[in-house]
């Protein structure tokens, strides 16, 4: 499928595309789907596998259903990444100790690809 402007192709590019060093990754948004569809799919008894695979790829190339953007991203892929989006974090504590816990484990999360919410309220 091409894509209808080169903004969605190069969103795609940059976010959900996987393109691993070495080797030829997702070539086309179909391939994306496919590797997805498949990821999703492994959750499910054996027998039911390709036939939840197929209903959900399905699903994606008609447009009827996206997930979120962490999933389209990770997976599939077999790197070491979260496939939720957002998380909330805790209250973060008005003392230094505490905002540099709480950065910390924002850092941490962040890192795997997850997005955060912080409370600075305090």
């Amino acid at each position: 499928m091409a894509f209808d402007n080169s903004l969605a192709a190069e969103i795609w590019t940059s976010k959900y595309r996987f393109l691993p060093a070495g080797g030829p990754g997702d070539q086309t948004v179909e391939q994306t789907w496919s590797r997805v569809a498949a990821a999703v799919a492994e959750a499910e008894a054996p027998k039911l596998r390709r036939h939840r695979r197929d209903r959900f790829l399905d699903a994606l190339s008609d447009f009827q259903f996206l997930p979120a953007g962490r999933i389209m991203a990770g997976a599939g892929t077999g790197r070491s990444v979260t496939l939720f989006n957002c998380f909330v974090m805790g209250t973060v504590p008005d003392d230094l100790g505490g905002i540099f816990q709480a950065v910390s484990e924002a850092a941490v999360t962040m890192q795997q690809g997850g997005g955060v919410g912080m409370d600075f309220s305090t």
